[in-house]
């Protein structure tokens, strides 16, 4: 598939195509983990490469416009792999609204003393530029987790380059679709290919895609060596799942902006977080570089506190209190509830929208509110 074709025609074609001489056009799932020496593949051992993993990292790589991918038994996993690049002893920063598994990841090799690592706020330049000075690495987020903050990704890129660091941005939130940041100049891009790209909370995968060469063959032998593979079944459902990734993100960016804008409104509702909103933070920023919508997560903090913001999050019947996002299914939790998340507030729910019809969800989470807030709160 041409990169020059739309990305909506690309993600449905990437990595597909009519098999071998049975030409079957879905791509057969192939459970096999042993090789014949001398088959045409030059397969050895499916702990280090088979044709299910290679057809979904050569769909990653296209979308993303990467000279390579990878993909790992998790997202997590797929940052640690990157990390262990750096070598020991590395500085390494952050973006302090990251996920959580990655601070604490980064926290516990801190400790270890495996490298030495310092949060900062993304979206404050100088403050990046400072911190980066004598760093090996940054890490971002395409939008911050869970206050949807948007760093300046192409700034990013340039401050950490004059500080002789990598940049490497966790593309999960936005996926491909709405940001490429390798075209904004990062070196590296991550992925929990459990979330958008799987689509169903059926698989747990994660990914790798970068623009430096000689860094694939450092990951790849990080994944063989440490077990950190992905299983066959789930690249297969990833695979399957990103065919319709195009189709899905649209209904659910619609519905996102559709319920920022509504739930804007209600008196209980105190501050909206989400960037496709004029008086966002970095609203001018997410205009840049999000060039077909802003996503589909969103953030509401409430007029109440943590007791009865967690009683509305069990008083939905549409939206199911879980922590995880992208898929097809709604999801909202109160974001504190973690330990960790000490910065986030404490009446905050993270909502992650799925294709149900918005006005459901939105008369779904406004009895969900009226029950448990004081009458007369909306």
């Amino acid at each position: 598939m041409p990169r020059k074709a739309n990305l909506a025609t690309r993600v449905v074609h990437a990595g597909n195509g009519p098999d071998g001489p049975s030409g079957t056009l879905v791509p057969p799932l192939q459970m096999s983990v042993v090789y014949s020496h001398g088959n045409s593949r030059a397969y050895s051992y499916g702990r280090d490469h088979n044709e299910n993993w290679e057809r979904l990292e050569g769909a990653l790589a296209d979308l993303e416009e990467g000279q390579g991918a990878l993909i790992f038994g998790s997202g997590m996993a797929a940052i640690s792999a990157v990390l262990e690049s750096c070598g020991s002893g590395a500085k390494v920063v952050a973006a302090q609204d990251s996920y959580i598994g990655t601070r604490e990841l980064l926290s516990h090799l801190t400790a270890g003393g495996r490298c030495s690592a310092e949060l900062v706020d993304a979206t404050d330049l100088a403050a990046v530029r400072r911190a980066c000075q004598g760093a090996a690495l940054l890490l971002i987020e395409s939008l911050g987790n869970p206050l949807l903050t948007v760093p300046d990704i192409e700034r990013c890129a340039e401050i950490a380059h004059q500080a002789g660091a990598v940049i490497v941005v966790d593309n999960t939130f936005t996926t491909p679709l709405l940001v490429q940041p390798l075209r904004l100049g990062a070196d590296v891009v991550v992925h929990s290919l459990s979330k958008h790209i799987g689509g169903h909370s059926d698989l747990m995968l994660g990914a790798v895609i970068t623009n430096i060469s000689d860094l694939l063959p450092k990951l790849r032998y990080h994944r063989s060596n440490s077990g950190a593979i992905p299983g066959q079944l789930e690249t297969w459902l990833a695979l399957r799942g990103m065919r319709t990734l195009d189709v899905r993100l649209r209904r659910q960016t619609e519905s996102a902006a559709f319920l920022a804008a509504r739930l804007g409104e209600s008196p209980a509702v105190t501050r909206i977080h989400y960037p496709g909103l004029a008086d966002h933070p970095q609203h001018a920023v997410a205009l840049r570089q999000m060039t077909r919508g802003f996503g589909a997560m969103l953030a509401v903090e409430l007029d109440c506190d943590a007791d009865t913001a967690e009683r509305v999050c069990g008083s939905t019947r549409i939206w199911t209190n879980a922590t995880s996002l992208g898929s097809v299914e709604s999801l909202l939790e109160r974001r504190a509830r973690w330990a960790g998340e000490e910065h986030v507030p404490d009446n905050l729910l993270r909502l992650s929208v799925g294709v149900e019809d918005a006005h459901d969800l939105l008369q779904d989470l406004t009895q969900a509110i009226a029950l448990a807030l004081p009458a007369g709160a909306v």
